[in-house]
């Protein structure tokens, strides 16, 4: 199971490297159209904001799985190990409530949506408003999971790495731990 979600996440963030080159390509064609040649791709806007709106959910998905999302985590690590697991539960809960609204918001959105085209590429609407479908749903897992293992102490809330404190710390993070492996960052 560990291998299928692996190659999952594998999968996703080739298509986020993917979307983000068919912008390029789109945006960066199309300015060299307009002022080389006087024309344009017609669709190259409305594809590219598609294509934006999909690697930026989709983004979000492989950030929460690695837990690289920006946090503050000040109070959880001075509170007591229960109070800490408490509150660290708390915030989980309003996250999995506000994923479902998510979820529920999108998949709505997506069958009133469904017939609609859009104006240049004639595309469905539904394709716009799924992308809160595709990061609400492993979003709403992820989390599920994370709460689980916080409840059977599987994770230790005062030990682990729930959030990031800046992205520069973890940058600094990640090239630490890619040079030396054996050293683990402290908190």
């Amino acid at each position: 199971m560990t291998r299928i979600i692996d190659f999952y996440f594998l999968a996703l963030k080739a298509t986020i490297a993917l979307l983000l080159a068919g912008m390029v390509v789109l945006v960066f064609g199309n300015v060299v159209l307009r002022y080389a040649f006087n024309q344009g791709i017609t669709s190259s806007e409305e594809l590219s904001r598609i294509f934006f709106i999909w690697l930026t959910f989709l983004g979000a998905v492989v950030a929460m799985r690695e837990h690289a999302h920006l946090g503050v985590d000040s109070l959880i690590i001075r509170l007591p190990k229960p109070l800490a697991k408490l509150a660290v539960l708390l915030g989980y809960g309003m996250m999995l409530v506000a994923t479902w609204l998510m979820i529920s918001g999108s998949w709505a959105q997506t069958l009133i949506n469904l017939h609609v085209s859009a104006p240049a590429t004639g595309i469905s609407m539904g394709v716009f408003y799924g992308a809160g479908l595709a990061f609400g749903v492993p979003a709403f897992f992820i989390l599920l999971w994370d709460a689980f293992a916080i409840v059977t102490d599987r994770i230790d809330v005062t030990t682990a790495e729930l959030v990031r404190d800046s992205e520069e710390q973890a940058a600094l993070e990640d090239s630490a731990q890619a040079a030396f492996p054996v050293l683990k960052p402290k908190h």
